[in-house]
């Protein structure tokens, strides 16, 4: 019997061939000779040929039928790694693993030969990443804006457990998914001085003696999922205009460099530390600097497709993803008015309908103010047209309120020689949303309670959703596999299909793969730590995880109080029973913010003394996670039994890695608060476990005067742990926590701390039934769907940007 010829893959051959050829072009060297490094620059450089020709395509069909655009502006993208991304979404995985096992090389060691991505600091940042993939899956043609930060969020090291902050360079590695287009360059101008002057009947305005900085762009294309849609990610490096050699020639050396290093300095670093004026000054300059690229480069495309700014309002979206990017509305009236010469009726029509504002908390001191002199001599033609919009807002209010003066000061856009951002937001933008159904109720009845008396209808939702193939798909091979067995590929292009699993609740070999899913998902975890600091996970034992921002309103003092009573018990009764728990932590904090770098030597602290007792971290232990970034959360978010989303009430916006977790089957363990109210909705009662207050709760507790010290002294259990702060915890004393908590506690954490004893020993006492846990753990994966960003960019396109 002949032999049958093994089957040739056309695609896999000729991506061999470029491979091979690109190798030897760009590095002189086989396959069998190259370093990993080279191997991933490479391959790298293959994608980002492939998505470039792709997204010319999509872009050229959208101006072909006079689609709609979206331009989503953030201060922060937190995109990761995109080879393996890139890979999977589009579909090339096996194909390249293929081609590289042909010489022996392993795809996930080249992975691991690209840094993170890290272009922002948390959830804000990793959702509008997360969006760049929906929208290109989605088909939504979409820009995002944001600065090419030479150094992302910093890298954090723990000495002593103290949170030390380097930089975090990572250009050298990610600079090849930059494609630079110098020839798009924005001017944007700093300082100076306005002139108006009459002519002709007309008004003119002449801004001088201002200093320029130039805007280079660099695109990072970001695929979608099946589809023919490609994102791109425009961000924008600062550069000076040209080297001063006339000032350097006559030994003005000092000056000569200093107006170079002030423009360089925009793109250095993302967020410097604003607890001193020149940080507030470089802030805002980074603001202005991203919003003047943005529109500019926005205009320049418009006009090179129509012509004309006439429909601008009807071909482009503007998305401001929180306050940052607010200076893109004045910023678009100056160039309507100043130069193409709108009127300001014309060029207020066009903006108001251009804008559309997500709001991101409900925290007094993150909705951004800044100092009305600082704004007036940083940007003084921008300064203008923001006191026109509030002259001319402030005269429509007074006719609409009757007159109402103290109504309108109070909703005045500059007030105490304060420009407050989210108010320029709120009534510049056709559409307001919040991020989950609870926040954006309390936008409307709290904190813009009287702009949404005034304009009802701008006020919408749209609760936050995730990129779910990249921790689903990408991260739990294991998981995927079985819903690929159990209820076909759909899931894949439609998250919704994941309520199909639901079925299988009483199936007991389905339970039985999920629970050994979850063992090797552990494991794997377990081997990345022990690698990384020596330190053995006892992967039988409950993951506990409570993995985010380190800010007080998170509560992970609430946490570590939790843990310290339970080792104050075992130290009493070290044979008592107790289902054993591996805490899991891990967080940055704000470098200036001094109170949670002491939390996070508390945690750091706590784990090392119960690691001394051998008796006692057999059944308890507790694990910090160094430099926490997007990869190793595709890593621990397989691994985790329970999801920690402990905010107070009424303080959390909306999460998503409470989402992340969630997919992964690990049971929420958390108040009414932000999206896990929605979580709880689509999961039923039974399968999240809930405490503490209901935000009316909270704030009637507030308004009656909310005393932590009646606490501590009535409840021996709080007594014991903070006073073990005061005493020490692995010879380090903690007394700024302990009195925060016994004095102050803004985050009312002795209030809900009985509360969420009860809930964790609930959810230990669920654990040990293995069937009814891995239940709920199914029906958590399986009710998942409704938070994908598919569905979230499908509710913007239809209900805000108006994109069919």
């Amino acid at each position: 019997m002949a032999l049958r010829k093994q089957e040739i893959n056309p695609q896999r051959e000729e991506l061999k061939q470029k491979f091979v050829d690109k190798l030897q072009l760009d590095c002189s060297v086989s396959p069998d000779e190259a370093s990993d490094k080279q191997i991933y620059q490479v391959l790298s450089a293959l994608m980002v040929e492939k998505l470039k020709h792709k997204r010319q395509h999509f872009v050229n069909k959208t101006h072909s039928v006079g689609g709609k655009s979206v331009y989503y502006l953030s201060m922060e993208f937190l995109m990761g790694r995109s080879l393996k991304t890139t890979l999977y979404n589009l579909e090339l995985v096996d194909d390249v693993a293929a081609i590289l096992k042909d010489y022996g090389i392993s795809l996930d060691r080249i992975y691991e030969c690209e840094p993170d991505a890290g272009l922002g600091n948390g959830g804000l940042g990793r959702l509008a990443a997360c969006y760049l993939d929906a929208m290109a899956t989605q088909e939504i043609p979409a820009t995002g804006h944001s600065i090419c930060y030479e150094y992302g969020i910093f890298k954090q090291k723990l000495e002593d457990g103290w949170q030390t902050e380097e930089p975090d360079n990572w250009l050298p590695g990610g600079s090849v998914w930059l494609d630079p287009k110098p020839d798009e360059a924005i001017e944007v101008h700093f300082e100076g001085n306005v002139q108006e002057y009459w002519q002709d009947s007309y008004h003119y305005l002449s801004h001088v003696n201002y200093n320029t900085v130039i805007a280079i762009p660099y695109d990072m294309y970001v695929s979608g999922y099946g589809s023919q849609g490609v994102s791109v990610l425009r961000l924008w490096k600062a550069q000076a205009p040209s080297f001063d050699m006339k000032e350097f020639n006559e030994g003005n050396y000092e000056q000569a460099l200093s107006r170079n290093s002030m423009a360089n300095a925009i793109s250095k670093v993302l967020y410097p530390n604003d607890n001193h004026l020149e940080g507030k000054s470089l802030r805002l300059r980074q603001q202005y600097f991203l919003c003047a690229a943005a529109i500019g480069d926005i205009v320049n495309r418009h006009m090179n497709v129509y012509g004309t700014l006439e429909n601008l309002h009807e071909k482009v979206a503007i998305h401001i993803n929180d306050t940052h990017p607010t200076m893109a509305i004045p910023e678009l009236m100056r160039v309507l008015l100043d130069d193409c010469g709108y009127t300001w009726e014309r060029a207020w029509h066009i903006v108001t309908n251009t804008f559309a504002y997500t709001n991101h908390t409900v925290m007094a001191e993150a909705l951004e103010k800044w100092d009305v002199n600082l704004v007036k001599q940083i940007v003084p033609r921008i300064f203008q047209i923001i006191v026109e919009i509030n002259n001319r807002y402030c005269a429509g209010l007074m006719e609409r309120n009757g007159g109402d003066s103290a109504k309108t000061t109070r909703m005045s856009i500059i007030k105490d020689n304060q420009i407050h951002m989210a108010t320029l937001c709120v009534m510049a933008s056709h559409s307001v949303n919040g991020v989950s159904k609870l926040h954006s109720e309390i936008i409307k009845d709290s904190v813009f309670h009287e702009e949404y008396l005034d304009t009802p209808n701008k006020f919408k939702n749209v609760t936050n959703g995730i990129a779910y193939r990249r921790w689903l798909y990408q991260s739990n091979p294991g998981l995927t596999q079985l819903l690929r067995d159990k209820i076909g590929s759909g899931f894949l292009m439609d998250g919704s299909d994941l309520r199909k699993l639901d079925v299988f609740a009483e199936d007991k070999q389905v339970l039985e793969q999920l629970r050994a899913i979850k063992k090797q998902n552990k494991e794997r975890f377990a081997k990345y730590v022990k690698k990384h600091s020596g330190i053995l996970l006892d992967t039988s034992s409950i993951f506990d995880a409570q993995v985010k921002r380190l800010h007080e309103y998170k509560r992970q003092h609430l946490n570590v109080m939790h843990i310290l009573a339970q080792y104050n018990a075992l130290l009493e009764n070290p044979d008592m029973d107790f289902t054993p728990k591996t805490y899991i932590f891990a967080a940055k904090a704000a470098p200036g913010y001094y109170l949670a770098k002491q939390i996070i030597k508390m945690i750091w602290a706590l784990s090392e003394e119960i690691r001394k007792n051998p008796r006692i971290s057999e059944k308890l232990s507790v694990y910090f996670l160094e430099n926490y970034c997007v990869t190793m959360s595709e890593l621990l978010m397989p691994a985790c039994d329970i999801s920690e989303q402990i905010s107070l009430a009424g303080t959390e916006a909306s999460g998503t890695g409470n989402m992340k977790l969630m997919l992964n089957g690990a049971v929420t363990l958390g108040t009414l608060d932000g999206a896990n109210i929605e979580i709880g909705q689509a999961v039923g009662p039974e399968n999240i476990l809930i405490f503490g207050m209901k935000t009316e709760e909270v704030n009637a507790l507030k308004a009656q005067g909310y005393r932590p010290e009646q606490y501590y002294q009535n409840n021996p259990i709080i007594k014991s742990c903070i006073d073990r702060m005061y005493a020490g915890i692995n010879g380090c004393k903690f007394t700024e926590v302990a009195d925060s908590l016994r004095t102050l506690d803004p985050y009312m954490v002795l209030a809900d701390f009985d509360s969420y004893c009860q809930v964790q020993e609930h959810s230990s006492q669920l654990y040990t039934d293995t069937d009814t846990w891995t239940k709920m753990s199914l029906h958590n994966i399986a009710n998942a769907g409704i938070f994908s960003a598919d569905r979230a960019v499908n509710e913007y396109a239809k209900d805000i940007w108006n994109i069919r």
